[in-house]
């Protein structure tokens, strides 16, 4: 980056708008993703500002990559070299619409912050994830998010109605629809939800809100083969009328992992099983919910798809079942591990795990484990492999074996972590030839001179 063009980024953006040296360094921190050593790191405070920032860059040929809350996983926003983009600055909350169930906010304001906006409210913004304190909204919108209610509420996706985002040349395209139905030619949005920040900078959103749940109710529970998983989905799915919100599906050794020292989790259940299922509804009158969520899961017991199961009944007990499910860290265990991200139709995941499991033992016979666990309600599995090293060649290795059998099963390498850097070369596994073809044709077409987060997705 030229001298010129860091003094023109202060001038246009003032004081505290550009950071060099130690203190860009201490921004490109994140527990979550791979950042590297950017050049700079600009803060604007607007979208007029981030419209210059572009337009500066676009004219000198300065790649620059932009940064939400920095905890995507696939290393996304990894900016070595380059100029970093944070949106921190841009974090108000515009408007919260009771009526229209929308909220309107800026891109950098935090996820968490929005949704309990939206429940002063008493509505609901669906999204949850781990990282909802510190993930961004244009984080979630560029990346797609989707997260623990995926099987009621869909990803993100589903719940943008209108954005605002900054083209590579400075072009502003503001397109904040507040409505639900509108049918009128492209729907632009989309080229920015889930390109992460390769066709654009999306600057500020509008989100549709739903109204909040007034009543909930969780159960953990035991199933003994994984035939009876599907049956079980489909019984809740039908019987709870649309309710169901979660069915989180956990393998033995990952919640063997989560309730024994050093964790400090127990299981719920006396017995252990083979398979485990976090289960959550959310209705509209607690009484009644209840007691048809308890005649639901009775009828799944007395049919066989049920072994064993223990239904929360406080909000404590509700909160340490999903502490259970959320107690990814303890996978580190097994160090070395790599995580991995998948999605495959619900028939064909028995035969994947254990396909992928002989091959990781058979790889690594003294080191090689697999933990799995996922969003299996929305066909979403994460796999956590523990190796012998984090070598390219294991890696490399390790990517054949988890990816490899997804392509003649019609999977995804990325359920819902995105492609970033870690999974660039594996895109064309999941995406035919002319689709990426096109994809190419977009980014030549709004970022010419290649300057959006380059080396990402494509």
């Amino acid at each position: 980056m030229s001298d010129a063009l860091l003094d023109t980024l202060e001038a246009e953006l003032g004081a505290g708008g550009v950071l060099t040296g130690e203190a860009a360094a201490e921004k490109a921190v994140s527990g979550w993703s791979r950042i590297g050593s950017p050049i700079a790191v600009v803060r604007p405070s607007s979208t007029e500002e981030v419209s210059a920032v572009l337009r500066l860059c676009n004219e000198a040929r300065q790649p620059i990559t932009p940064w939400g809350g920095k905890t995507g996983l696939v290393h996304g926003i990894f900016s070595n070299d380059m100029i970093a983009l944070s949106l921190e600055r841009m974090d108000q909350i515009e408007e919260v619409d009771p009526l229209g169930k929308t909220l309107t906010a800026e891109a950098g304001c935090i996820l968490q912050t929005a949704c309990e906006a939206a429940e002063e409210h008493d509505l609901l913004l669906p999204l949850d994830l781990g990282a909802r304190g510190s993930a961004m909204l244009g984080g979630v919108i560029s990346t797609n998010a989707g997260g623990n209610r995926v099987v009621k509420y869909g990803m993100m996706r589903d719940m943008v109605l209108g954005l605002e985002a900054v083209l590579a040349d400075g072009t502003v395209i503001s397109s904040m629809n507040h409505l639900i139905k509108n049918n009128t030619g492209y729907d632009l949005k989309q080229l920015f939800i889930g390109s992460e920040g390769t066709l654009g900078v999306v600057t500020r959103a509008v989100v549709r809100l739903r109204q909040m749940p007034h009543s909930q109710d969780t159960a953990w529970i035991g199933v003994d083969s994984f035939d009876a998983l599907p049956r079980l989905l489909r019984h809740l799915d039908k019987g709870l009328a649309g309710n169901l919100s979660a069915f989180e599906v956990m393998w033995k050794e990952y919640v063997d992992l989560v309730t024994n020292a050093p964790a400090l989790g127990r299981s719920p259940l006396q017995e252990t099983w083979p398979l485990y299922v976090l289960v959550e509804q959310q209705g509209g009158e607690q009484e009644a919910d209840s007691a048809r969520f308890e005649e639901v899961l009775m009828q799944a017991m007395e049919q066989g798809m049920i072994a064993d199961a223990a239904i929360a009944k406080s909000q404590a007990e509700r909160n340490a079942m999903w502490e259970l499910r959320d107690d990814v860290g303890q996978t580190s265990r097994n160090w070395p591990i790599y995580n991995y991200d998948v999605s495959l139709r619900i028939p064909h995941m028995e035969h994947y795990v254990e396909q992928v499991r002989a091959a990781v033992t058979a790889e690594w016979p003294e080191k090689g484990t697999l933990t799995v666990f996922g969003h299996m309600g929305d066909g979403n599995l994460h796999l956590i492999a523990g190796v012998p090293d984090r070598t390219p060649e294991t890696k490399k290795r390790l990517n054949e074996i988890i990816y490899g059998p997804l392509r003649a099963l019609g999977g995804s390498v990325s359920a819902e972590h995105g492609i970033g850097i870690e999974k660039r070369d594996y895109l064309s596994w999941s995406r035919s030839e002319s689709e990426v073809g096109l994809m190419r044709l977009l980014k030549a077409t709004l970022d010419p001179n290649g300057i959006l987060n380059p080396g990402k997705v494509l």
